[in-house]
């Protein structure tokens, strides 16, 4: 795009130092793996064992009643145990807003594991224990877990990032989602931890990524943004912008922060309610409105978190399900590592139309294959092709590394609560979705 900004790898060399950014480059990994690629892993983990949940619902249910559970009413347990995530998602932005302003970036990132911990806990509890509650429970804690994750993280790689790449840091983020999406299928492939003995820990295994942040995020200084600017501690922020820098480099950094310091003059980020009353951001806040439906009305999230419920009305045969999902994953990640070029060549308002454009006509293509899956054998695999496609349009086009951008370019930082509406609309898709399923299948 002409005139557009150059686009800066996230790890590179400046002359004069042999590695200023390397040390960020592992702050951007210490981060993702407790933030979105948790995120990720916690977005598709629940799809492959949900024959077997089902299956261990069903006989709880029998063991305490004797009776066999309604089929609608089995499917409005399942609904719950899935969309109680986002329920908690939701709750976790609130959380994550404010202990970010309270506490600081760094020390929410880290408390936040233990929503994760604890989330392994129960889901790990339910089997043995013959409580299927204890799934609800435990996928509100790792829901909890994710809307805190991202909340925070790109706020603190935002404020750790140099002016130069600190726009990239939005790819990396959606490239550790990704990868968690990917990861969440492949662990859960028959083979490893999908089997109808191993599901319990397999939905336990959240806690991984949990333990790892533990590990590495205290070698991390906090953001110098906060340090500055929450805290008034110039010492400490001169210390962390050298240590992530260097001495040679970092005043340039320590120069916009005293600049956005006496800029705020002491104003506080902004409440959710009070955006839809400031005309400053009204037009901003639409356009993060806008771009968010149209992204969760997509239907994308029906792929992430009722892929077999989907491949299965599509014809795909059930022994299959789980390779088709993992290319789902694979798309994605595609698309994530290769948005960013996408969007300084092709322009964000292109990508957006173009994205739902093709998006419109795979679906239409998809249309035709369901209705006619019985006539051919190599049908069903047709309309496979054409989820594949869509999610690969998706990821280039409206998907999140785009929209973050979108975001934080129109905003320029001002609104810190852009994924309030997102996960607000993604709770009513994601329990509604069963349902709507098989009113399409009956019809």
């Amino acid at each position: 795009m002409a005139g557009g900004p150059e686009y800066q790898p996230l790890l590179r060399k400046i002359p004069g130092s042999k590695h200023p950014t390397q040390k960020l480059f592992w702050a951007v990994c210490a981060v993702g793996i407790g933030g979105t690629f948790q995120y990720g892993y916690s977005l598709s983990v629940i799809n492959a064992p949900t024959t077997h949940i089902l299956k261990f619902i069903n006989n709880t249910w029998h063991d305490r009643r004797q009776t066999t559970l309604d089929e609608g009413l089995l499917t409005l347990i399942w609904s719950t145990i899935v969309s109680i995530f986002t329920l908690g998602g939701l709750l976790g932005t609130y959380i994550g807003g404010n202990l970010a302003n309270k506490l600081g970036r760094k020390k929410t990132l880290l408390i936040n594991n233990f929503f994760a911990i604890v989330a392994a806990f129960f889901m790990g509890l339910a089997e043995p224990a013959g409580l299927f509650e204890l799934l609800i429970i435990g996928r509100f804690f790792i829901g909890i877990n994710a809307g805190i994750g991202i909340c925070v993280q790109p706020l603190y790689l935002g404020e750790i990032a140099p002016k130069s790449i600190r726009g990239q840091t939005t790819v990396a983020i959606n490239v550790f989602l990704t990868f968690g999406i990917l990861a969440g299928q492949i662990v859960g492939l028959r083979e490893i931890l999908g089997s109808e003995d191993s599901w319990p820990f397999l939905l336990s295994t959240c806690c991984i990524p949990a333990f790892i942040q533990l590990l590495v995020l205290p070698f991390f200084p906090e953001s110098p943004r906060y340090l500055l600017i929450e805290e008034k501690n110039e010492y400490e922020c001169q210390k962390v912008l050298k240590s992530l820098y260097g001495p040679q480099f970092y005043q340039t950094e320590m120069e916009d922060i005293q600049k956005e310091s006496l800029a705020l003059n002491g104003e506080k980020p902004m409440k959710a309610l009070a955006l839809f009353s400031d005309r400053t951001i009204r037009w901003q806040l639409i356009i993060t409105i806008i771009t968010n439906v149209g992204q969760q009305l997509s239907g994308i999230n029906a792929i992430y978190f009722y892929a077999e419920y989907v491949f299965t009305r599509a014809g795909i045969p059930t022994q299959n399900i789980p390779y088709v999902t993992l290319g789902t994953g694979i798309c994605e990640c595609a698309t994530a590592l290769t948005c960013g070029l996408l969007i300084d060549t092709a322009g964000r308002r292109v990508l957006i139309i173009g994205g739902y454009a093709a998006m419109a006509l795979w679906c239409a293509l998809l249309t035709v294959t369901l209705t006619f899956q019985d006539a051919f054998s190599w049908v069903p695999y047709l309309s496979m092709a054409a989820i594949l496609a869509f999610i690969l349009c998706f990821g280039l086009g409206p998907g999140p590394p785009l929209t973050w951008q979108t975001y934080k370019a129109i905003t320029k930082g001002c609104i810190r609560h852009g994924n309030f509406p997102d996960l607000v609309q993604d709770g009513i898709l994601k329990s509604g979705h069963p349902y709507l399923l098989k009113v399409t299948t009956v019809a």
